[in-house]
């Protein structure tokens, strides 16, 4: 199985206010804060004409079962 390449971790500093406006759309999006900032630098990104790859996204759900005749 494939792994997603490791994303880079670094430590960053923002106003409390700032965090408590992300943390609030992250929640109305369903997404974690970490999440939200990726995708907002994205956005971001995209609107000043930076092309960025579509970021490899993980597998989700049940794996599908196996065939009768394979088990």
């Amino acid at each position: 199985m494939s792994q997603p390449p490791q994303k880079k971790a670094f430590p960053l500093r923002l106003d409390p206010a700032l965090y408590a406006a992300i943390e609030r759309s992250a929640s109305s999006e369903l997404r974690s804060v970490n999440a939200q900032v990726e995708c907002l630098l994205r956005e971001a990104l995209g609107r000043r004409g930076v092309k960025l790859a579509e970021p490899v996204r993980a597998k989700r759900g049940r794996p599908p079962k196996p065939k009768e005749d394979e088990a």
